[in-house]
């Protein structure tokens, strides 16, 4: 009997559809990031790829893709213009759900199955790496449950750059690593950097193994990594020109003897790895081999080195999910050679063994829920449900009448739960309310980068990482103090510097939140649903859109005077009245203060059309692109 090449993989694609027809389906989810990350497709469609597109509608305005890897969104805008417009961004996104639910498992197999020859033997490597869950943000949980589609988009990526490092392996002509290679490490930038150093030392680890001389194929290493940096220097150029302008997001903890005895399958698969040098019958092998134990050591840099002095860009907990998947692929390596051993000798099938393999991985992921078998309905929640069931529209209905001006949520997110445990299931869609209330917010998103978020949740703009996840601070703490301790003159000052108009609660929060007790300026309390809203007696005036790039604002002071715009603080703005340029500055609650030549007034503010560091980043990228062409060619 001729066995098909592809049952294997046509069994696993078909138990992944069957897992996520019965988890999401044609649905968009509600639970935890997902609509924020629907509402950041929304900004690149509508706003355009630029990263430092403004986005007014969240935290007084903020550069939202420079400071979140756009390249997962990216791939959204290539579907809409792939469609010519025609699919809605929701639509795009349940596209791009199911890319990403799928992708690692179909990488993970391809890799494998080319390295073992046979589909079968690579079947259990790859399930292990679809179904990982447990604390790994690119896996089930982080990575599709809970919303952090671009962290295992990326880590899909990896086996892909393993597969291109491999090619032309036994060519000693060619280099050790390719040109694509470096456009790979450029992708796995720009869709999510903690991927890169598993990526890096995957690349000097196959240059290490590779033909010709070894001054030669580290060399080589080294002018794709830069290459790899140039591709992406458009968005990483900026990124790193403007971190003053951003705070480093850096909670969790970095544990990883707790990790593995939290769940053994993960022990396990540390274990098969190290056998894997054992069974390497190529190069490509030896290079999966090493590639776990290079990738281990540079997170562990990451946490004893980089971490302790204070630079905090790129956690190392994050990080470790590249470790994890490079220790996942080196398991399943080894895991497939033993198995065609064992079918050789004792002449046993090689269907039925990889079969019981991937049983025994079940078993072994039980405990602490390592592999995420099957999903309940109850844990993956739909926004048209949750929408309904929160009478969301009736509060984003009423959010429409209210005085014109922002929108500020006590917390982060709304509970869907009964409970007080910050981590019950919730929802951030109250991100959406710009898109369906047409009211600009403060807060109501998942943690953010910006430096008004930093306000919010620990009363400085100061710099330094937020290292408390927002959902801990919901019910609790606003503004860096508790909510029965905020009082109401703080609260009412926050409020005008930021510009905002209505406020919104829980229920649960009225006991608590003291500084909307009797406050004069907030008045007229609704109930809706679970929500309490208060109204500011007046409206309060925001910039203007007036033009491309330019919007006008209402300010009122003394000649000289520095006064607020009720906008966030960010370099590419320049103000001006009467074609004289005005001085800018960054106020306290880090918003744009301008300084006034005359009577107050209306001024001008213009947002720049490029960013001149993300022009140099480009043409740095364009200089690699032409000599990745060249060296391509020379090559053959």
């Amino acid at each position: 009997m001729v066995r098909s090449p592809l049952a294997p993989l046509a069994l696993l694609a078909g138990w992944a559809v069957a897992f996520g027809a019965a988890a999401f389906g044609l649905r968009t989810p509600a639970f935890d990031d997902h609509p924020g990350q629907l509402f950041r497709l929304w900004h690149v469609l509508t706003r355009g790829p630029a990263p430092w597109a403004w986005n007014p509608d969240w935290w007084a305005g903020y550069p939202e893709m420079q400071f979140y890897p756009p390249g997962f969104f990216y791939l959204g805008l290539l579907l809409h213009w792939g469609a010519l417009g025609r699919l809605s961004p929701e639509a795009i996104y349940q596209t791009l759900l199911w890319l990403t639910w799928l992708a690692p498992g179909l990488t993970a197999w391809w890799l494998l199955a080319r390295r073992l020859g046979d589909g079968w033997l690579a079947l259990p490597g790859a399930f292990v790496v679809l179904t990982l869950a447990g604390d790994l943000t690119a896996g089930v949980e982080g990575g599709v449950r809970v919303g952090m589609l671009p962290a295992r988009l990326g880590w899909a990526l990896l086996p892909v750059l393993a597969l291109t490092l491999s090619r032309g392996e036994a060519d000693e002509r060619r280099p050790a690593v390719a040109p694509l290679a470096a456009g790979l490490l450029a992708l796995i930038t720009l869709v999510h950097p903690a991927h890169v150093p598993a990526a890096a030392a995957l690349t000097v680890v196959a240059a290490w193994h590779g033909p010709g001389p070894l001054r030669r194929r580290l060399a080589a290493a080294a002018l794709t990594l830069l290459a790899g940096a140039l591709l992406g220097a458009f968005w990483t150029l900026p990124l790193l020109a403007r971190l003053p302008h951003t705070r480093a997001l850096a909670w969790g903890e970095f544990a990883p003897l707790a990790t593995l005895a939290a769940y053994p399958l993960l022990a396990a698969l540390v274990g098969a790895a190290l056998l894997a040098r054992r069974f390497a019958a190529a190069a490509a092998d030896r290079v999966l081999a090493t590639w776990p134990w290079a990738a281990v050591g540079l997170v562990f840099a990451l946490a004893w080195l980089v971490e302790p002095l204070g630079v905090r860009w790129l956690p190392a907990h994050r990080a470790a999910d590249g470790a994890v998947m490079a220790v996942a692929l080196a398991a399943g390596l080894a895991a497939g050679r033993a198995l065609a051993s064992l079918a050789g000798r004792y002449r046993l099938s090689t269907v039925g063994l990889a079969l019981a393999t991937v049983g025994l991985a079940v078993l072994g992921g039980l405990p602490g829920r390592t592999l995420a078998l099957w999903p309940r309905a109850v844990d993956w929640p739909a926004l048209e449900s949750t929408r309904r069931g929160l009478r969301l529209d009736d509060l984003w209905a009423a959010l429409r009448t209210a005085p014109s001006g922002r929108v500020l949520f006590l917390r982060s997110g709304v509970p869907l739960v009964y409970g007080d445990e910050w981590w019950r299931p919730h929802s951030h869609a109250l991100a959406l309310t710009p898109l369906h209330a047409g009211r600009p917010i403060v807060h109501g998103t998942f943690t953010h980068p910006s430096p008004v978020a930093a306000l919010v949740y620990r009363g400085s703009t100061a710099p330094g990482a937020i290292t408390t996840l927002a959902e801990r601070l919901d019910g609790h703490r606003l503004f860096g103090r508790p909510l029965d301790a905020l009082d109401a003159a703080t609260f009412n000052a926050h409020a005008d510097r930021l510009g905002v108009a209505v406020v919104v609660g829980l229920d649960e929060d009225l006991p608590r939140i003291t500084a909307l007790h009797d406050n004069a300026a907030f008045q007229g309390r609704q109930a809706i649903g679970p929500f309490v809203v208060w109204r500011r007696r007046d409206a309060v005036p925001l910039p203007r859109p007036v033009g491309s790039g330019r919007w006008e604002v209402d300010v009122d002071g003394p000649p000289s005077a520095w006064v607020p715009t009720r906008l966030a603080y960010y370099p590419l703005w320049r103000a001006e009245r009467g074609g004289v340029l005005l001085p800018t500055r960054p106020g306290p609650a880090g918003d744009l203060e301008v300084r006034l030549d005359g009577p107050p007034g209306p001024l001008t503010l213009h947002y720049a059309a490029v960013d001149p560091f993300a022009a140099a980043g480009a043409a740095l990228g364009a200089v690699a692109t032409g000599a990745l062409v060249i060296a391509r060619r020379r090559s053959g």
